[in-house]
């Protein structure tokens, strides 16, 4: 009689590896709800992830679903294209402010204004992390970057973009929401806001956006503890959480 053949998968660099990640740094946080959600909704066979350009860019050695690395910007047009083609298969953006409300701005309002039905995670830490700590479209005003380093001064600068907010504007998304992961109180919430975007993309349901409050203690040069409590001092007053759109 012939052996039996038994399939494992094959042992990966994801299995037990330590992540790139700076100490303090949130994304560790996010990356495990993310987890959560994809073993809760039984979905991880059947969802790819847009890897951004940035500090998550290496976020597929860390997740083990089907993932694609799009240029920098363009993960919700790489989304798109992709949905399109296999409306089946679930996917989902990751993406930070430098990427998505910068060079990606685009792409967002557009993939947002025509309701691809994709889930798309926006990880806000008012910064350009993995380059060294510019000035981001979200970089509050006073506050100090390597390019800011007297603070934002909003007549050269302009405003912080509230991202949610001019999504919300929009008539297409389906569901839009700012959450935080500064705080463990916080933390029910974002895994809350991520598993409804992924459920309405279940449904059926059209565009769905999650901001994340997040820090980033390495270029706001604080202690992960100060950092944390610096984002609900400073950037909640001015990135309010809550739902600004829900088609429920």
């Amino acid at each position: 009689m012939a052996e039996k053949i038994v399939y494992q998968r094959p042992k990966s660099w994801i299995d037990g590896v330590h992540t790139h990640y700076c100490p303090g740094c949130t994304h560790g946080i996010i990356h495990r709800m993310l987890c959560e959600i994809l073993d809760e909704l039984d979905i991880q066979d059947i969802t790819t992830g847009v890897a951004p350009v940035g500090c998550a860019a290496l976020m597929y050695g860390y997740i083990d679903t089907d993932f694609i690395e799009a240029p920098h910007g363009r993960a919700p047009a790489v989304a798109t294209g992709f949905k399109r083609i296999r409306p089946d298969r679930l996917i989902f953006t990751y993406q930070g402010d430098g990427d998505l409300a910068s060079i990606g701005m685009a792409e967002i309002v557009h993939a947002a204004n025509r309701s691809e039905n994709i889930t798309v995670i926006f990880v806000n830490n008012a910064i350009y992390g993995m380059t060294g700590g510019q000035m981001a479209p979200t970089t509050l005003i006073g506050q100090k970057t390597t390019t800011t380093q007297s603070g934002r001064d909003p007549l050269r600068a302009g405003y912080p973009i509230r991202m949610s907010e001019m999504l919300a504007s929009l008539a297409s998304p389906c569901y839009i929401e700012r959450v935080s992961a500064a705080k463990p109180a916080h933390l029910n919430g974002l895994k809350k806001a991520i598993k409804k975007a992924f459920k309405n993309q279940m449904d059926n349901k059209g565009f769905s956006f999650v901001e994340i409050l997040s820090t980033c203690p390495t270029n706001w040069g604080m202690r992960p503890t100060d950092a944390c409590d610096w984002l609900v001092d400073n950037m909640i007053p001015y990135y309010p959480l809550g739902v600004f759109k829900d088609f429920e």
